[in-house]
């Protein structure tokens, strides 16, 4: 980036974009805000072009973002997948996510996985009033986890997922004392399948899955800084394959979505007259609001946080179904070896208005796999992602060394 105005793109950006949600309530805006929100982003494009989904859908080599307890139902001993996502492509060209993903089955009953995910925010220039370069940086932020996944049951697995974090924003020239975060988290997943089952005009299988990811330590960038939740996320999803014979097969499914971060609650001043209106305070107006005047003090731990976030919406149970978000998808594929993939993802009007619609398709030759998605949005509201296609590449090993059940 080389001029001032991506600079200032860039830092809003780094401090505010994604992982937030907006209401408007008594005339004030609560923004749930989280450090490190690229974590939300899809970064595979099978994913994407499903609408920003993936707990319960088939397994897939990238099955380590979404819900890694499904590799137990791949039928490839090991695979290995490479993604890239260009960020804000429409402004710049050197914002990007990257991911690499690589599982193998131990045996019948487990397998392992890891992933390495690069989130790269360019090349920013800094100058001074007369265009003077003052400093060139390049902040990033870096995830790498590893996954061990069990069978319990023939249709039924679980996995847990280690991650230590890593978010490097400093920009000396602007805060001298900024330094880089780091921290980890644990997730938690299951995902159900049942057997092939034979109905009237087709055959038929369920799928269903769960994952709480990103349950780990608040991020703080330097000691005097604010405390960041993690992007904790609640996701649950089911979906049903139509197999209508050995060479088409048609899957819908259907996630929702919630952060497991508290709502900020709405604050307000201190009513020194006893009128029980705030606005009329004598000098009110020159202090920032300190009372809280609906919700819960969000000052909080993590795990407290994780609790707290299904009931301090102050707008209270209706504003809490309200940070939820849904997403529904459709999958078509022929002989396993090409899909076409629709999806679309809805949040609400007053939680910050994210709706697209995600397409894509998938080929396969051999043992590799390419993938592609686009996205257009629904909403008044651009995503950064607009207009962006999106690419995957994955192989996949051993074919039919293991069996579904």
């Amino acid at each position: 980036m080389r001029n001032r105005i991506l600079v200032l793109i860039a830092l809003v950006f780094i401090f505010q974009i994604s992982a937030q949600e907006t209401v408007v309530f008594d005339n004030q805006t609560s923004v749930i805000t989280t450090g490190v929100p690229f974590l939300l982003i899809a970064s595979d494009a099978r994913a994407a072009a499903l609408g920003d989904m993936g707990v319960a859908t088939s397994v897939d080599a990238f099955s380590q973002n979404w819900n890694p307890s499904k590799y137990t139902f791949s039928t490839y001993r090991s695979g290995l997948g490479v993604s890239y996502t260009p960020y804000l492509s429409k402004l710049v060209n050197d914002i990007f996510l990257g991911n690499l993903t690589y599982f193998n089955r131990l045996n019948e009953r487990s397998a392992f996985a890891a992933s390495f995910k690069y989130f790269s925010l360019g090349e920013i220039e800094i100058t001074d009033i007369q265009g003077t370069v003052l400093d060139q940086v390049k902040p990033n932020e870096f995830t790498i986890d590893a996954t061990y996944s069990l069978r319990l049951g023939d249709q039924f697995a679980m996995a847990v997922t280690g991650r230590y974090l890593t978010s490097d924003l400093k920009i000396n020239a602007v805060d001298p004392d900024a330094g880089s975060a780091s921290s980890f988290a644990v997730d938690i997943s299951g995902f159900y399948q049942s057997e092939e089952k034979a109905y009237s005009d087709f055959n038929g299988r369920w799928r269903g899955g769960f994952a709480l990811q990103n349950i780990g330590p608040k991020i703080q960038y330097d000691d005097a800084g604010r405390e960041n939740f993690l992007p904790t996320t609640m996701r649950l999803g089911g979906g049903f394959d139509f197999i209508f014979d050995e060479y088409n097969k048609l899957a819908v499914t259907a996630e929702i979505t919630k952060l497991l971060v508290p709502s900020p609650p709405i604050y307000g001043y201190v009513d020194t007259d006893g009128n029980g209106d705030q606005n009329t305070d004598p000098n009110s107006s020159e202090y920032e609001p300190t009372i809280i005047v609906e919700g819960k003090d969000p000052d909080v731990s993590f795990i407290k946080g994780i609790f707290q976030s299904f009931g301090d919406a102050p707008g209270g149970f209706s504003e809490e179904l309200k940070e939820f978000t849904w997403a529904l998808s459709a999958e078509y594929l022929y002989q396993d070896s090409f899909a076409i993939r629709a999806g679309y993802f809805n949040e609400s009007e007053d939680k910050g208005a994210r709706k697209f619609f995600g397409l894509g398709a998938g080929f396969k030759y051999n043992v590799a796999n390419i993938d592609l998605s686009y996205l257009f949005s629904a909403s008044k509201v651009q995503s950064p992602l607009e207009g962006t296609l999106r690419f995957s590449l994955s192989f996949n090993l051993g074919d039919g060394e293991y069996s579904e059940y």
